[in-house]
């Protein structure tokens, strides 16, 4: 969270760091003054969604998410908007992705496998009963809440600006080992069916621990999946096989739909169907504001220099605190974000961080005391991108926090450790830490 002197505030709500970030958005953590509440809240740049012509389908897209009560789909509270972008604030879910889970401890149990297929296919049916589809349903959209509730990010937010011509998508969009084939041959696709080929695939990897479909040369993966070219593991059930060749069917016409899916033998197994009350009165009255400009929904941000941040959320983010990093040490494990402290000046800092990127190959840009580093190769899963900030956590200490924004986790691990020996003279250590703590 930010200090004293620094904190923005966007109505009632006092932003803090960044949990995410995407091509066009990204969400910040905020708390209700007011209330105390925690929120999120997803940031979206006007002049993009104007620039994209996107706003009517934003103001669609957004207006049906808040019609959307769901307890497995994210919720979205309220709109707002400042003269530049355009503020949705949506339920913050702290139980982490529910891929980390696999990351932590390998594949899960079939049951509790089953278990989470169950409550994103509940999620996803009633989106589609709303006539809401995801188009871009991965791990990273899968978040857990504190009791460990499965709840599905980004409903109805990820394709912004599809294509839609004879009522068909027609944007090519997502990570390509969760797409379907016909996503990925363009003729235009019927997003419910691509939805479910994307839930296949996510099942196969909470059982098995690996991709279906995985190769690092882009055109054969295409092939790969175009022939649902994989093989179930000798642990999967004789049902869950069955199942999972009736989703990942390549010809989406003899696809297996919800409502079969919802009569599967294997999926029924310990099926709770959804609980939850619609509620009668949902306004819309702030989407319209926000796209009118209307001055109530007209939003003011203040801030000023580097984010300072307090002791408690240093404490929190600190890697001798932190208890998830004492377990991600034994575990090796691979995060999508690393943070080191310095005792230099931040703009020298800025300038270092540059340098070091620079030969490996990236694209810088710059504004403030943050930076995009953007790859020029493409690798795995596109460019690799990484965000940097920089905090201030005393007068003279600062953090610099990196976090990867796209392409593949571990090219961001291999780019992290070629590009912190290039920083070894700027990073502070403090007594007694090791270069084995970075």
């Amino acid at each position: 969270m930010s200090g004293p002197g620094s904190r923005t505030r966007v109505g009632n709500y006092e932003l803090g760091k960044t949990l995410g970030e995407g091509s066009f958005a990204k969400v910040k953590y905020a708390r209700n003054v007011q209330t105390g509440d925690s929120v999120a809240i997803k940031i979206l740049n006007k002049d993009q969604v104007l620039r994209h012509k996107m706003v009517e389908q934003i103001q669609r897209e957004i207006s049906t998410m808040k019609l959307i009560k769901h307890p497995n789909v994210v919720n979205l509270y309220e709109v707002m908007a400042s003269k530049t972008k355009i503020y949705m604030v949506i339920e913050f879910v702290d139980g982490g992705e529910l891929f980390d889970k696999i990351v932590n401890n390998g594949r899960l149990r079939e049951d509790d496998a089953r278990r989470y297929f169950q409550q994103l296919v509940n999620a996803v049916d009633y989106c589609h009963s709303r006539g809401v589809y995801h188009r871009d349903l991965k791990p990273e959209n899968l978040l857990l809440d504190s009791f460990g509730v499965l709840k599905v990010s980004d409903f109805g937010l990820s394709a912004f600006a599809p294509q839609i011509r004879d009522g068909l998508l027609h944007t090519a969009c997502g990570t390509p080992n969760y797409v379907a084939p016909e996503v990925l041959s363009a003729k235009g696709y019927d997003g419910a069916k691509a939805d479910i080929w994307s839930c296949g695939v996510i099942l196969f990897v909470l059982m098995a621990g690996y991709l279906p479909f995985d190769d690092s040369n882009l055109m054969t993966l295409y092939k790969k999946i175009s022939k649902a070219d994989f093989m179930c593991p000798s642990w999967f059930s004789s049902g869950a096989k069955k199942l999972i060749t009736r989703i990942l069917e390549p010809n989406p016409l003899k696809r297996i739909t919800i409502p079969e899916i919802l009569q599967n033998e294997w999926f029924l197994k310990g099926y709770k169907p959804p609980e939850f009350e619609q509620e009668e009165e949902v306004s819309l009255d702030d989407v319209d504001a926000v796209f009118n400009d209307s001055e109530e929904h007209l939003v003011k941000e203040r801030k000023e220099k580097p984010e300072s941040m307090n002791a408690f959320a240093l404490i929190s983010s600190s890697q001798g605190f932190n208890l998830g990093n004492l377990f991600e040490k034994q575990m090796g494990l691979v995060k999508r974000e690393t943070r080191f402290s310095s005792q230099r000046p931040p703009n020298e800092i800025m300038s270092r961080i540059e340098e070091a990127a620079k030969p490996l190959g990236f694209n810088v840009r710059k504004h403030k005391y943050k930076m995009k580093l953007q790859g020029d190769k493409t690798g795995r899963k596109g460019h690799l991108s990484v965000a940097t900030e920089v905090f201030e956590v005393a007068p003279s200490l600062h953090m610099v926090e990196l976090r990867k924004t796209g392409g593949d986790t571990l090219e961001f691990h291999k780019f992290y450790k070629s590009f912190s020996s290039g920083l070894k003279d700027i990073v502070w250590k403090s007594e007694g830490s090791t270069e084995e703590n970075k």
